[in-house]
């Protein structure tokens, strides 16, 4: 009778999550985790749990997973995750828990039955090619599995979304699921936190998923439009003007909490990760578009003297690496005029890092006939150490520039210090400090929104292949974006401090504000003004040196 009650009890998920949060030591699930586990066992056939970054979705999911085991072994579950190791790491922690809970013992595979890291049977469970649970990474070999219910625990993630072509991949993966899935009563479900604006789980609704949605904060207005029906009720329903701003499970995470976590990640990342808010209607908010830069293979001696851009689809570079916005691309020139001239002159900006998590990020530019080229960029996440110090003369050497900018925002100074030894003993560069006083993003869309709008500036493609796949190699996955130069460049907005690393962005900034007192000469004019000179040169040369007397003779 004892345990005929306790079943009946845990055919509420709740109760079975509640059983098993205990058995782990944790604090009793909030009322947001009790709201987000009653939607999981109950909701429709193709669904989709969005909730903020930390809110427990994973370890929700291996308590599920267990649950349904529990109501009935015979089902088959496919666990899909964003990598081989995380799917090794939820099989690993769910055969543990079926050790471990009296409740889930019998459950536990026999000798005879498949346990590994990647699958295993339950105890109760008829012979069948297909495990109770199978545990896969998204990049792993979906074909060939079948199942009762697929579960994709977090498979969008910031290192698998960076750019088109992995967002596509991505999309093309998942359709796989329709084919694994078993007909009837089968469910697919995704839980996870958008990483991208063009998220897949946009992607998913408008193949008829179902979306339910759990903020870190009560929603503004406009975001609780977007929203819809789709805001979960325990939010939606209590939401009141007076509740816009604070936190919707402040046992989780208070006020203070979230704070510190949107200064880390931006707002727009802050919005993404903890609102949930992909949308961008506005799209004044992001002035800086990579369509607006004219890329090209560049050299560090010399640049035409007219480059004309375009935005025509056949122009478009599909091969590079694109970290914009939907929709967004890098163009070739659509003509190159005239002869190939020397830079008039060239310059490397150097921001240094100052605390934290900043780098030390350096931009190399060049100028010629009122374009600026990018012909290197990147950073160092090693502060002032010699490595850098020797790098970043080595660059300077490499490009030959004139001039090296050096922010003096930290350190009095210093860095200027530090790096002139190097300067002296392997290549002899004069430097200048640049003191910036105003608001840094203020500051950087007043340089760069102009010239950018304007198709002045032209960027080496190689600049763009080097920023992003060093600093994939110099970051880990879930943070190597935010470092780029061109994410930051697509990312910043407008009155609002949306980066949470922008080093690359002000090193650029600074180089261009270096420039703009000869930007004044307009490339046109400058164009005809060498064809002119060009032609009396062809001149002089057929005439030689006549005299005015000389021509009465001809």
């Amino acid at each position: 009778m004892k345990n005929q009650k306790l079943f009946s009890k845990i055919k509420d998920f709740r109760n079975f999550l509640y059983i098993t949060w205990k058995h782990l030591k944790l604090p009793e699930p909030t009322p947001i985790q009790y709201d987000l586990a009653n939607y999981l066992a109950n909701g429709s056939s193709r669904t989709i749990i969005s909730a903020y970054r930390g809110c427990g979705k994973s370890w929700i999911t291996s308590a599920y997973v267990l649950w349904r085991l529990l109501l009935d072994p015979q089902i088959n579950i496919l666990v899909v995750s964003a990598s081989k190791n995380r799917a090794d790491d939820f099989s690993t922690f769910c055969l543990r828990l079926l050790y471990e809970m009296d409740i889930l013992k019998h459950l536990y595979p026999k000798d005879t039955q498949r346990q590994s890291k990647i699958s295993f049977d339950v105890a109760p469970a008829l012979a069948s090619h297909q495990p109770s649970v199978k545990s896969l990474g998204i990049t792993s070999q979906l074909t060939g599995s079948r199942a009762d219910l697929i579960i994709a625990d977090d498979i969008e993630t910031s290192g698998n979304t960076q750019t088109q072509l992995m967002r596509d991949k991505l999309s093309e993966a998942i359709k796989e699921f329709e084919a694994i899935i078993k007909p009837d009563t089968s469910r697919i479900v995704f839980l996870g936190t958008p990483q991208v604006e063009q998220s897949i789980y946009n992607k998913l609704q408008e193949r008829g998923y179902k979306v339910q949605y759990w903020t870190a904060r009560y929603p503004t207005e406009n975001q609780l439009k977007s929203y819809a029906s789709n805001l979960a009720p325990i939010i939606g329903n209590t939401w009141t003007h007076d509740q816009i701003g604070l936190p919707t499970d402040p046992t989780r995470f208070d006020d203070k909490d979230l704070l510190a976590r949107e200064a880390s990640y931006g707002r727009l990342g802050f919005n993404m990760q903890y609102m949930l808010d992909t949308t961008l209607n506005d799209l004044n908010k992001y002035p800086l578009k990579l369509s607006d830069l004219c890329v090209m293979t560049c050299n560090a001696e010399n640049a035409p003297e007219k480059v004309i851009w375009a935005s025509s689809p056949e122009l478009r570079h599909d091969a590079l690496p694109n970290v914009g916005l939907q929709g967004d691309s890098y163009f070739r020139p659509m003509q190159i005029q005239g002869d190939w001239l020397p830079y008039t002159s060239k310059v490397m900006a150097i921001d240094p890092a100052g605390k934290g998590t900043n780098e030390t990020s350096y931009v190399v530019t060049g100028l010629l006939n009122g374009n600026i080229y990018i012909l290197d960029a990147g950073g160092f996440s090693a502060g002032y150490t010699e490595h850098v110090l020797n790098k970043l003369t080595q660059i300077a050497k490499k490009n030959k520039v004139n001039k090296i900018l050096i922010e003096d925002n930290f350190g009095m100074g210093m860095f200027e210090v530090l790096l002139k030894p190097y300067l002296i003993k392997n290549y002899k560069c004069t430097t200048e400090l640049i003191r910036q006083t105003t608001n840094k993003h203020r500051r950087i869309l007043d340089t760069l929104e102009p010239l950018i709008s304007q198709h002045r500036i032209i960027v080496d493609a190689d600049v763009v292949k080097r920023d992003y796949e060093l600093t994939n190699q110099l970051y880990s996955p879930e943070h190597a974006l935010r470092y780029q130069l061109f994410y930051q460049i697509s990312r910043l907005q407008k009155g609002a401090n949306t980066l949470s690393q922008d080093d690359r962005i002000d090193a650029l900034q600074m180089a261009c504000a270096y420039w703009q007192k000869l930007l004044v000469k307009d490339q046109d004019l400058a164009y005809e003004q060498r064809k002119d000179e060009r032609m009396s040169a062809e001149l002089d040369k057929y005439w030689g040196t006549q005299t005015e007397n000389s021509w009465i003779k001809l």
